[in-house]
């Protein structure tokens, strides 16, 4: 994809969880197309490391900490963004954390956290942007963007992934509402997919990993990003060309057992699972304990 003759200078991108992986991708490929990216995370070095980085090609970047699982940070993102450039033109909601654990062992805040982290984050900074985003396409035709960054496990749901799935697939529910409760507004969303992507993530899960195949660039998904801005896709599988991740997507429509079957297989559910849960039943011990 060439992107050189696409109009991003000066554009102001906030990009959630920039430190590392698809964030920290996104973050440098809208600076070299002269967008002023606002990378924001927790980690204050990587943020410092990464925008030093954009200011090569885009002087005004800059960075915000701060934890997206905290309302009033998130909300605050947005506010400071606005006060720094006077508009705020893509808002990109990346921010996320894994929770890859077998059912019998996630506890009630472990899915509390991940539902603040994964989803409510995305809530709070799009609330917050909304009303600028409103303002300014009042003046503006060129209109602006919210791109929400879910997953393809909402596609086919791993083993061990039912809670992180959950949190995206709220994520997926409420962009698509978006799409229709937003029309009018100048306001277009983005709703991508990304597959398996080589981040750091893989190596923060809680228990084994059976997926063994291959694991694309985050750059893949920061080019399928600002092709889906440039180009208004609604919905995106990133990336857009990987075969098995579009038969994998058409077999779970059409044929759901055989694709459950195949999960089922990948990552059994081991007999001595079950009976420590039995075991921890019978023994009145709550989820997580």
């Amino acid at each position: 994809m060439d992107f050189k003759n696409s109009s991003f200078a000066n554009k102001v991108v906030v990009v959630t969880g920039a430190s590392s992986g698809i964030g920290h991708a996104t973050a440098l490929a809208f600076a070299k197309l002269g967008a002023i990216p606002v990378s924001v995370a927790r980690r204050e070095q990587n943020l410092k490391e990464l925008t030093e980085e954009c200011k090569k090609y885009s002087p005004q970047s800059s960075y915000l900490v701060a934890d997206l699982g905290v309302r009033e940070q998130a909300e605050q993102v947005i506010h400071e963004t606005v006060k720094r450039y006077g508009r705020i033109d893509i808002l990109i909601n990346n921010a996320g954390i894994p929770l890859h654990k077998l059912i019998y062992r996630v506890s009630v805040e472990e899915v509390e956290n991940i539902m603040r982290v994964n989803f409510l984050s995305c809530i709070w900074t799009t609330f917050a942007a909304i009303p600028y985003m409103i303002k300014q396409n009042a003046s503006d035709k060129n209109g602006t963007t919210i791109v929400n960054v879910s997953s393809f496990v909402t596609k086919v749901i791993p083993t061990h992934e039912t809670i992180y799935a959950a949190s995206k697939y709220a994520m997926n529910g409420f962009t698509k509402g978006l799409w229709t409760d937003l029309a009018g507004s100048g306001i277009h969303c983005v709703l991508l997919h990304p597959g398996a992507i080589a981040t750091e993530i893989w190596g923060k899960l809680e228990e084994p990993e059976a997926y063994d195949g291959k694991k694309y660039s985050p750059d893949v998904v920061a080019r399928d990003i600002i092709d889906a801005i440039i180009h208004k896709r609604l919905e995106v599988v990133s990336p857009r060309n990987d075969f098995k991740l579009k038969l994998a997507r058409v077999m779970s429509v059409l044929i759901p057992s055989v694709v459950r079957m195949g999960v089922a297989n990948m990552d059994p559910i081991k007999p001595e699972h079950l009976q420590w849960a039995k075991e921890r039943a019978q023994a009145g011990k709550a989820l997580g304990d």
